[in-house]
């Protein structure tokens, strides 16, 4: 008994003065607790240098175990590929010259860190080993596993889903196959592999996972007929999904995800409120990977968000970004919920937040800018009085019907002005939002770095429909849209529509000329799930200024001339760049014909570089020798493949 008593003192005495780490328990959702290390060659490695990593593994072993390393040689074997960008922290509480060893024998590709104890008891990892800690953005925690064998197969089970959820779908597939290859029963696994074929757009090799998975035990019978149900979806057959979906439900009814299976199919069908009301199903159940969780809430975000409800959409979109810390799409949905209020400061602040996610990310890159732009509009003062202005007098010329008089010269062009009205967005339901302001604020860009094409401001156009209240309703009437482009004194117009289906997104767009009605140019063009969206906006940029240039090349007269070089009277306001190339034409003499005069087209005698421009004149020089330069000669713009316009 006294013995007894005096074993309990000792050991109360002890952990009195055992040094506290002063930490909270490290739990998931809260940020990981900072340490100071050294590695086996005695540099330092802090865990706040990976702040700004989206993904951080920090892994706990034993060199001497061989089950605490199965998961890291693992990680490190992934490591090897460059398409892997997790860091990676592996802490011992192992002898130095036997991590030594074990880092050399391994060829280890991240640092072994020497703990001396007091990080291994804020992570709770002395006594199981190993114990794995996933980090995501900001270094909070987001899964935590301890123990090898089984559990090392769920770490990169996991691990996979999580790289599914950052769009990394190379690794995402990488992972799960080598967890399959040890263990081709692991569901989880084999349900990666088909959603990343099924974002890839390969369905058929999708449904063939599915229905592998669908044969396999009852489990397998389940998970499978979701994992089909939303193949089916994919594929547009929205009766058969909802089939499967009600399959599930009643099989297994604390499944979450199936309930955005069925929202979609009935979203498609425009049974809106049918759908609305199973996206609200799905976030009251709990049942789900990672990468499904937060997919409910971003739907009801962006049906709130579309009846105006934008404090419901916001509060939403920051549920879904609190389960997905990599859900980049909700970031920007929300970013553009503050835009349409005016809150340009709150919008460019989500934006920044996307682009922390992902830097290269599209939209975000876009709406950041554009963002920005507004922000800088209302700190200029004088600049947005003088667009107050001129919206006023815009629109008392719109409601008076004024256009401006036609120029006297009609054989030199004057610079090629064009607008973009809203697209409209129809169809399914997507994961973000603003499509068509991206298209248009992107091809903006584009057309006006290359000089030949002014597209006119969209804070002016914004505020010139708000000042004329015309909303999407009176946009989408072609009378009401060629009005505005004469009134903006636009040669052209840029409108269309975008059809989201559940493969790809149709974009529809046609070039209208506002004095002839003309359609110059119409483009229908499907992107898929493999497209690379500002490729494809690039794309069309060439494909516009083919057409601008095609259909209303620039034309003027040579005013100077010498030897071997010109004068023109166009300019960078007209759109002249170096390197532009014109022909010079010959008037060719008409043909008298039963009393008809027959006039053909000019005859092209040179060609001609711009080597050199101003505001409003251009210098020239002949591509050949042979070429005489005469004052008052007509020149015309030729389209030439090379200049990549």
């Amino acid at each position: 008994m006294n013995k007894n008593i005096f074993f309990m003192i000792a050991v109360l005495t002890i952990c009195m003065l055992a040094p506290s780490t002063g930490s909270a328990e490290v739990t998931i959702g809260a940020i990981a607790p900072g340490f100071d290390l050294k590695d086996v060659n005695g540099t330092s490695h802090s865990l706040s240098q990976m702040k700004n990593s989206p993904l951080t593994m920090i892994y706990f072993f034993d060199v001497e175990s061989r089950s605490s390393q199965e998961g890291l040689l693992s990680i490190n074997q992934l490591v090897t590929s460059s398409k892997f960008d997790i860091k990676v922290l592996a802490i011992t509480g192992s002898p130095r010259d036997k991590v030594s060893q074990f880092v050399k024998s391994n060829k280890l590709l991240f640092p072994a860190l020497l703990d001396s104890g007091q990080v291994r008891s804020e992570y709770k990892a002395r006594q199981i080993l190993p114990v794995i800690c996933t980090l995501g953005p900001g270094l909070k925690v987001l899964d935590i596993f301890q123990g090898g064998g089984k559990t090392t197969e769920k770490m990169l089970s996991r691990l996979a889903e999580r790289e599914l959820q950052r769009k990394n779908s190379v690794m995402a597939k990488a992972i799960s196959r080598e967890v399959t290859k040890k263990n081709p029963k692991n569901l989880d696994a084999r349900k990666v592999t088909a959603a990343v074929s099924t974002r890839n757009g390969d369905l058929k090799a999708a449904e063939a996972e599915c229905r592998s998975i669908l044969s396999d035990g009852a489990e397998g019978e389940v998970q499978g007929k979701e994992c089909l149900a939303q193949v089916y979806l994919k594929k547009g057959k929205f009766d058969d999904a909802l089939k499967l979906a009600l399959e599930v439900e009643k099989a297994a009814p604390e499944r979450s995800f199936v309930h955005v299976i069925k929202g979609d199919a009935l979203y498609a069908k425009n049974r809106k409120s049918e759908a609305k009301a199973e996206y609200e199903k799905a976030t009251k159940k709990k049942s789900s990977a990672p990468y499904q969780e937060a997919v409910a809430y971003n739907r009801l975000g962006r049906l709130n968000d579309a009846a105006g409800k934008k404090k419901e959409a916001r509060e939403m979109f920051d549920k879904a970004v609190t389960i997905d810390p990599y859900y980049v799409e909700v970031t920007t949905n929300k970013g553009l919920s503050f835009e349409s209020e005016g809150k340009w400061d709150q919008a460019l602040q989500a934006y920044r937040q996307a682009l922390e996610i992902d830097k290269n990310d599209i939209y975000a890159v876009a709406l950041a800018r554009r963002a920005q732009e507004m922000l800088d509009l209302q700190k200029d003062t004088a600049r947005s009085k003088r667009i107050d202005q001129l919206v006023k007098d815009l629109a008392a010329r719109f409601r008076n019907q004024k256009t401006d008089a036609m120029k006297e010269d009609e054989w030199t062009s004057r610079p090629m002005v064009m607008t973009f009205i809203d697209f409209e967005e129809k169809g399914g339901i997507v994961e973000r939002s603003g499509m068509s302001t991206v298209f248009s604020t992107e091809l903006t860009r584009y057309l006006n770095a290359s000089g030949r094409v002014k597209v006119v401001e969209r804070a002016l156009l914004d505020r010139l429909l708000g000042e004329l209240n015309i909303g999407s309703s009176e946009l989408a009437d072609p009378a009401t849209a060629l009005k505005l482009g004469k009134i903006l004194a636009a040669k052209l117009i840029v409108t269309g529509s975008m059809i989201h289906q559940p493969q790809s997104t149709t974009i529809s767009f046609r070039l209208i000329d506002t004095e002839t009605s003309d359609i110059p140019q119409t483009t229908i063009k499907q992107i898929g799930p493999t497209s690379v969206f500002d490729q494809e906006l690039f794309q069309f940029n060439r494909d516009i200024l083919k057409t601008v240039i095609n259909k209303y090349p620039l034309r003027g007269y040579i005013v100077k001339s010498s030897d071997n070089e010109a004068v023109i009277n166009l300019g960078a306001s007209q759109g002249v760049v170096p390197g532009t190339s014109f022909d010079l034409l010959e008037e060719t003499k008409p043909i008298e014909f039963k009393g008809k005069t027959l006039r053909s087209a000019p005859k092209v005698i040179g060609r001609l570089e711009v080597v050199r421009v101003e505001t409003d004149l251009a210098y020239v020089k002949p591509v050949s020798k042979e070429t005489r330069l005469t004052p008052e000669s007509r020149i015309q713009e030729r389209l030439v493949e090379t200049t990549g316009r």
